[in-house]
């Protein structure tokens, strides 16, 4: 392909992604695809061909074979998992971040990819009240991309992890201790996994709405401590995947103050981007995580209108990172690394390249200004208070969990009149859930996804899509509420009759 035929190739798919979110946002095909496990292999040769194609061909078969087999996660009725980032500023900036195809491992192999990073996550860091210790500018602290929050968080032991071991050279690997709620995302145990270090994931309760509270914590730091172990670094949580549940930071700063050599990371891949509002600020204990934090992660490609990937991990040291990253060899020395007059971002993350993430979330930053922002999340809350005062007048549906923000929990604990039989023990109560969500799960034209809360088994709603109205949350609801019908008509026939 040339440029020319670039040019008419490009015009062509500007085209294509504009009618695909016209006919989104009208939701003029489900949010799940009609497609089965295996689909695609068969309508694929099995070996690439040996000459190059026509793009118009292959242009079209992605939209015959591959379109087709996409979940929409941009559909107003997607309300699973968290929501993925998007805007079309972010589509943009991807597409100018593609065109050079630079690795920018260092300064010196593009100096605009490092600069605007470290000035765009400075605007971010601002925007979400962050401390100015994490400010690149600051000289100290600073920011950079890691290609996911899972990935944040397994950076942050490895450099917790360092700054213990130099601090205590004598500590044995398998004495050392990560530190999580239950509620903690599988990033934890995850790390624990890859670097081969014991995670103890401490026990949260309904009574306390599934968060951390500083009494857990401490009794178990002082627990393992007196067996001769180490703690040396606590995930703590703003806004948990099952829940949206919030660890109790103030309650862990004061806890933490008594353990000097314990790291505090907050992920807050979802929740954080809440911070934008100042009203969310202080259920999210920003002044405690400013106050305590070694570092803190969002994913803006969840909540922040940027497209996957970009998130940001900030550090009050980045000195902190670099003791534990920095390998340097004599390949990649440069006159300005030398000097210490510019950031290399390779000794901040895992990888050596890396993607120019920068230029999209400057684009997202620039178009929507951080009160673009703020009516993003203010919206998508709001729509979930709609769900709430729904169930809430509902007599089959109930809470499992306080709504947090743009989440709430829920499942069908029905009042004694709707059934043929008394309440429903616990394990019924599950298994009626279960049958509940088997039948949500099956449909096309809504998408949830499933949980357990200590024991209890749930359905999450997730509102986040741009695209998503009042008029969609009350559409979710009928169906929910359908369902709901079908599924207690079909327990109720289930049930042993008597002679």
């Amino acid at each position: 392909m040339n440029i020319e035929q670039f040019r008419k190739a490009g015009y062509q798919a500007i085209d294509r992604i504009c009618d695909y979110y016209y006919a989104l946002q009208d939701s003029k095909f489900p949010v799940l695809p009609d497609v089965e496990p295996g689909y695609l292999r068969p309508l694929l040769p099995s070996s690439a061909p040996e000459s190059g194609e026509d793009f118009s061909q292959i242009a079209e078969d992605y939209q015959k074979l591959i379109v087709k087999g996409y979940t929409h996660w941009q559909h107003p009725s997607f309300l699973a998992y968290f929501p993925a980032g998007f805007s079309f500023e972010g589509i943009l900036g991807d597409l100018y971040a593609s065109s050079v195809s630079n690795p920018g491992f260092n300064w010196l192999s593009s100096p605009s990819c490092t600069e605007l990073e470290s000035i765009v996550l400075d605007w971010a860091s601002k925007m979400l009240g962050l401390s100015g210790s994490f400010l690149n500018a600051s000289g100290v602290g600073g920011g950079c991309f890691q290609n996911t929050a899972s990935e944040a968080a397994l950076v942050a032991i490895i450099a917790a992890r360092t700054a213990y071991k130099a601090a205590h050279p004598d500590t044995k690997l398998e004495d050392m201790r990560i530190y999580t709620s239950t509620q903690t995302h599988s990033l934890g145990l995850k790390a624990g996994v890859i670097l081969g270090l014991t995670v103890r994931a401490l026990e949260v309760t309904r009574e306390d709405n599934f968060s951390l509270r500083g009494d857990t914590l401490r009794s178990a730091l002082e627990e393992d401590k007196k067996k001769g172990l180490h703690p040396f670094i606590l995930i703590a949580t703003i806004g948990t995947t099952s829940s949206g549940a919030v660890d109790n930071i103030a309650e862990i700063r004061t806890v933490v103050t008594d353990f000097p050599d314990i790291k505090i990371h907050v992920d807050a891949a979802w929740a954080g981007m809440a911070l934008v509002c100042p009203e969310f600020r202080e259920m999210c204990y920003l002044k405690d995580i400013n106050a305590i934090a070694d570092s803190f992660s969002t994913n803006f490609h969840k909540w922040g209108l940027t497209n996957f990937d970009a998130c940001p991990l900030w550090v009050r040291d980045r000195k902190y990172l670099i003791d534990a990253l920095d390998i340097t060899p004599p390949f990649l020395r440069t006159a300005q690394g030398d000097a210490g007059t510019v950031i290399d971002y390779r000794n901040w993350h895992l990888g050596l390249g890396r993607r120019y993430r920068s230029l999209k979330l400057w684009f997202v930053l620039r178009g929507y200004g951080v009160e673009g922002f703020q009516k993003h999340i203010r919206k998508a809350v709001d729509l979930n208070k709609v769900f709430v005062e729904l169930v809430s007048s509902s007599d089959m549906l109930s809470l499992c969990a306080p709504p947090s923000l743009a989440l709430s929990v829920f499942r069908i604990n029905p009042k004694p009149s709707t059934l043929n039989q008394a309440t429903l023990p616990e394990d019924a109560l599950n298994d009626l859930n279960k049958l509940f969500y088997g039948r949500i799960s099956v449909r096309k034209d809504i998408f949830l996804t499933q949980t357990v809360l200590n024991g209890q088994f749930c359905i999450r709603l997730a509102i986040g899509s741009a695209f998503t109205q009042d008029v969609h949350i009350r559409e979710a609801f009928e169906v929910i509420t359908h369902e709901g019908k079908l599924t207690l008509e079909a327990w109720d026939r289930l049930l042993p009759r008597g002679p």
